[in-house]
């Protein structure tokens, strides 16, 4: 079963600077509905303008990752990374006993548009590290790629937590199935475009919570970028 939240139902914060939707609470956004799904607590869907970013600013005990679909992101952290990620790269930060970042648009005239995501880690208390890779359109063209796994299947990036993230552009005819494990939960966020998923149409910025399904198939795709979250079947995250 598929239950739909629509685009214009998510929060919304408009700081000039910065325009975020929030898929689920947070910051000054507060939904008792809308507390996170499985282990998946933030969807944020950021647009930070032109030479603006978020400063300096400290995490612990959560696996953060930021997937980029226009412009240019800066990051640096206290673990000396210093890294900029554009359309097809997936950064992953596990904060662990913790660390400092600011993510910054370098650009003097372009914006970046890119979502952000928050997991509940399994392990707490762990060495932080910082992962980064691209994935090539071609890679997620008409198909699901892995990109985030608990153990780096199939070259994806390698999560504290056991959730796998799922990558794809649909257009056309293009369409995939990807199969679910038994009594699992998904979440399902178009990132872009429009899809239907189970026979169910979606359009940009909409989510879907997936329970009691053993398939997702995707379909009739118009310029369409897709994330699935293959999740434990809870229904709210385990804060520590």
């Amino acid at each position: 079963m598929l239950d739909i939240r629509r685009a214009d139902q998510r929060g919304f914060a408009n700081h000039g600077w910065l325009k975020s939707f929030h898929t689920f609470s947070f910051a000054s956004y507060r939904d008792p509905a809308q507390r996170g799904f499985s282990d998946l607590l933030v969807i944020n869907d950021d647009r930070v303008a032109a030479g603006q970013g978020f400063g300096t600013h400290p995490h612990r005990d959560m696996e953060i990752f930021s997937y980029v679909l226009e412009g240019a992101l800066e990051h640096k952290d206290s673990m000396g990374t210093g890294s900029v990620i554009r359309p097809g790269d997936v950064q992953l930060m596990s904060a662990g006993t913790g660390v400092a970042h600011s993510e910054y648009n370098p650009s003097a005239d372009e914006p970046v548009h890119f979502l952000q995501v928050w997991l509940v880690p399994a392990v707490r208390h762990a060495v932080p590290r910082y992962q980064q890779k691209h994935f090539a359109p071609s890679d997620k063209r008409g198909r699901l790629r892995l990109i985030i796994s608990p153990d780096g299947a199939d070259g994806s990036l390698e999560v504290r937590q056991d959730v796998r993230v799922h990558a794809g552009l649909f257009d056309g005819a293009e369409h995939a199935t990807l199969t679910l494990g038994p009594a699992r939960h998904a979440y399902v966020h178009l990132a872009r475009g429009a899809l239907t998923v189970n026979g169910q149409r979606m359009g940009e910025g909409d989510g879907a919570r997936v329970r009691e399904a053993q398939a997702l198939t995707f379909t009739d795709g118009e310029d369409a970028e897709v994330l699935v979250f293959d999740l434990r079947p809870t229904e709210l995250p385990e804060l520590g």
